[in-house]
């Protein structure tokens, strides 16, 4: 698995229609509150157009990119922490996941109802927000009444937990979400566990019409500047638009994409924010029979690479035997980048590069 996120946003904000546009699939997306019952996950490949050339330049049969999941949940609404609408039960859907993506809606649209009865971006986000921090508040008490009650009969070992817990639930109570925290490397380790959504990256995503796409709506504008306010990435698609788009064919799609303007699709361009929120990149393994992409976090060394591969490669890891795409590309195979003496040994000290192709020597 590539990186995971959460889709959250408001019932109408547009969450299945950009969902079945990153995935191309058909999950309903019709005009009223809590259409989402039962979460959406799809799983779609990483565009990335190196895999392609180290096929090439490998000679392998097959390639495998690396790829992602979307889980699309209920739409959130003012009180769904509390039990309000449908959104809270399925929270725990997404605690698993690697960064919470936050559709706005940005749009008018008379005949698509807004659960607030008008369109004000920043305050859509906030009422989402705020439901996120009461949700990590609820479990953070719970877990912390529990530690608290076995550090008190006598398990000494729970006091950092206690500590981190009672951290933590300072700054929820302040509303303030637990990514805007200072913590520790030892505190992010007692927090692992518990999943709290407001501990994960945030991205926001403006759902917006074609107007808005060409900058000619004031929405859109009032999302970004409020996403600059909470230091938060910001991605601009259409998700009717490129929802319509992926059940084009790919020459098709690009046709009418670059008929707008538009240099890439919406999925290329929130894989591009997600690994730059994430702090990911992408290394290759090929032969003959395949070549692969693969996804780790960048600063990530040769050993803990070899582990996404096999567990046994990272146990026996030995040598790292490398290339980077750059040098790859420059030749005609990786028979002449061999003869070439481009190919390289590193050892277990050596953070892999994005783009790097390796060949990992390792025992049994």
């Amino acid at each position: 698995m590539g990186f995971s996120c959460g889709i959250v946003g408001l019932p109408n904000a547009g969450k299945s229609t950009v969902f079945n546009a990153l995935t191309a699939s058909a999950v309903p997306a019709e005009s009223y509150p809590f259409c989402t019952i039962d979460p959406n996950v799809g799983v779609v490949p990483v565009p990335d157009e190196r895999l392609g050339v180290v096929q090439g330049k490998v000679g392998s049969s097959r390639s495998f990119p690396t790829v992602m999941e979307f889980v699309d949940i209920a739409g959130l609404v003012e009180g769904a922490s509390k039990g309000e609408g449908l959104g809270n039960q399925f929270l725990s859907h997404i605690r698993g996941v690697d960064a919470v993506l936050q559709v706005v809606r940005c749009f008018k649209d008379p005949n698509v109802a807004h659960v607030s009865g008008s369109l004000i971006p920043p305050r859509d986000v906030d009422v989402v927000n705020m439901e996120l921090i009461l949700a990590d508040l609820e479990l953070v008490e719970r877990q912390l009444a529990r530690a608290e009650k076995a550090f008190k009969s006598g398990d000494k070992k729970r006091g950092p937990e206690v500590e981190v817990l009672r951290k933590a639930r300072e700054m929820l109570l302040e509303e303030v979400p637990l990514r805007k925290g200072e913590w520790k490397e030892e505190e992010r380790r007692l927090l692992s566990p518990y999943q709290l959504l407001t501990l994960k990256p945030l991205l926001y995503v403006a759902n917006t019409d074609e107007e808005g796409l060409m900058g000619e709506t004031p929405y859109v504008a009032m999302l970004e500047e409020k996403a600059r306010e909470d230091g938060v990435p910001l991605v601009v698609l259409c998700g009717k638009l490129e929802a319509e788009l992926a059940q084009l064919e790919p020459e098709e799609a690009w046709e009418f994409r670059e008929s707008l303007g538009l240099e890439d699709s919406g999925l290329e361009r929130l894989i591009k924010a997600g690994y730059a929120l994430l702090d990911l990149i992408t290394f290759f393994t090929a032969n003959e029979k395949e070549a692969r992409a693969w996804t780790i976090k960048k600063g990530t060394r040769a050993p803990q690479a070899a582990g996404k591969v096999h567990s046994d490669m990272e146990k026996g890891f030995i040598k790292a035997e490398v290339i980077s795409f750059q040098d790859l590309a420059r030749v005609e195979s990786l028979a002449e980048a061999r003869e070439s003496g481009l190919m390289r040994m590193e050892g277990k000290d050596y953070v892999v590069q994005d783009g790097d192709l390796i060949y990992f020597r390792f025992h049994v």
